[in-house]
């Protein structure tokens, strides 16, 4: 299953709204489950992104599907980074000519 990395920015209204920010993760986390996804790690971190975290889910038209919806709740802007593993990096390198 892919395998994503999601950096997130709060908005202004994310930081008005941050005390919920561990129940707004617990409810991303049920809705990747609703999807056939799974939350491998969710981290607030310092610096130039609030949040990261590392999900997968069954297809990129199904992450496209999630990015829309937390964008419209309108309290993190998001940027997604798809991320592979070293397992599929080295299937890639055997195939360079």
């Amino acid at each position: 299953m892919p395998t994503y990395v999601v950096l997130g920015k709060y908005t202004e209204q994310g930081g008005r709204n941050v005390d919920d920010a561990v129940n707004r993760a617990n409810l991303i986390e049920q809705r990747l489950q609703q999807v056939g996804g799974r939350l491998l790690s969710w981290h607030m971190t310092l610096g130039e992104y609030d949040l990261v975290t590392t999900i997968e889910v069954p297809s990129d038209e199904v992450l496209l599907q999630l990015a829309l919806e937390v964008a419209k709740v309108g309290n993190v802007r998001t940027t997604t980074l798809k991320a592979f593993t070293r397992e599929e990096v080295a299937a890639v390198i055997g195939t360079l000519t």
